[in-house]
């Protein structure tokens, strides 16, 4: 998320940062586990969703959090109806790998028991540094990864490192690299190190690097705060409040875009837009509540093909957009795939899901659009 070590939420990480110790071995695909991803995969049929209730459809689309260490039977419950595509996890979900193993496992067999057979996205914030959910790699950060003697090789340890280490446990989505290129030294995206450079290409060179490592060793990959949180300062924190970024369009697609056509090229298979606002192209929607950022841009000049997700859909800078669930519907609108639901309650999973359904059966919400973000996060959860 836009910031993930102060605050609350998603805010949380190092008041909850762990030392642990190495999580379990690697244990390989998009699914949970292998042989889960193998027996749901099997009963997969392409197109299937498109016979699934509209509450079902719309739950492919929703992400959900919970507080603790106990999986609450509300999340298990709408797993197994069918209206869940995945689970995000924060250091509060997590005392041991052990621990967060089993309630995964939990989770798994929540979703074998499903109408719908594609496997859970089950994901975290692992970037490195002082940002990390579980124990172990990617110890350095970004930023310690941009300034060493080989950013390219260091940045492939790192990858290679976090997808053993969140396979291991079960999860099979890191919401890693940061792709953001630092303004200012100790602006708000660099003064936690979560910027590989302040130049450009390195961060070009050190996000390929980390996307393709981590997504060779089974793990997929999230590009993020597309078009970038760069130029932010120490104060403009989105998680927060509004934030507006004035700069030039020339100057958004010169430096913070930069890095987008490597990471795109290289196969990344998730992309997370910002809810900071960019009147270069849109000076009334976040970037992640904009068809001109989303689909004109992201999709259309960069070409990307592959599942965007949104940052926390409870964030501040979404105050005037409504409820959880009017946050959402703009959020398909403007194209954005997959509903973050990271405050930690499956209550906002489920108005979500409840919202989009609505929207999806009272035509605000195309069927056509709808039909193909699901096929497009279907295709990722069972691409494992």
């Amino acid at each position: 998320m836009a910031n993930d070590v102060a605050g609350s939420g998603r805010r949380n990480v190092l008041k909850n940062l762990l030392v642990l110790g190495a999580a379990a071995p690697f244990a390989g695909t998009l699914a949970a586990s292998p042989a889960a991803g193998r027996r749901q995969s099997a009963r997969w049929k392409p197109g299937a969703q498109a016979a699934l209730p509209s509450l079902q459809l719309a739950g492919q689309r929703v992400i959900y959090s919970y507080s603790g260490l106990t999986v609450p039977a509300a999340l298990l419950q709408a797993i197994t109806a069918g209206q869940a595509a995945g689970v995000i996890f924060f250091g509060g979900n997590i005392s041991s790998p052990a621990q967060i193993a089993s309630a995964i496992e939990q989770l798994v067999a929540a979703q074998r028991a499903s109408p719908v057979a594609a496997p859970l996205l089950l994901m975290t914030d692992q970037e490195g540094g002082e940002v990390r959910r579980l124990p172990g790699a990617p110890v350095m950060s970004e930023k310690q990864i941009g300034a060493s003697a080989n950013p390219a090789l260091a940045a492939s340890q790192a990858g290679t490192g976090a997808a053993q280490n969140l396979a291991g446990v079960g999860m099979n989505v890191n919401l890693a690299p940061v792709l953001d290129v630092y303004y200012k030294a100790g602006n708000f995206i660099d003064q936690f190190q979560r910027s590989y450079s302040s130049q450009a290409p390195v961060v070009t060179e050190c996000g390929q690097a980390f996307i393709t490592a981590q997504q060779q060793a089974g793990v997929a990959a999230t590009a993020k705060h597309f078009p970038g949180l760069g130029s932010a300062t120490r104060s403009q924190d989105t998680d927060a409040g509004p934030v507006t970024l004035d700069v030039s369009l020339s100057g958004l697609r010169g430096k913070d875009e930069v890095p987008y056509p490597a990471a795109i090229a290289a196969g990344v298979k998730l992309v997370m837009a910002s809810w900071a606002v960019y009147p270069a192209l849109d000076a009334t929607h976040p970037a992640g509540l904009s068809t001109a950022w989303v689909q004109g841009e992201l999709r259309g000049r960069l070409g990307f093909g592959g599942v965007t997700i949104t940052d926390a859909i409870e964030a501040g800078a979404l105050t005037a957009f409504g409820s959880y669930g009017q946050r959402a519907v703009l959020a398909a609108q403007a194209g954005m795939d997959l509903l973050l639901c990271s405050a930690q309650d499956p209550g906002q999973g489920q108005s979500v899901t409840s919202a989009l359904a609505s929207a999806l059966e009272s035509g605000q919400l195309g069927s056509a659009a709808f039909t193909a973000a699901v096929n497009r996060v279907s295709a990722l959860r069972t691409s494992g």
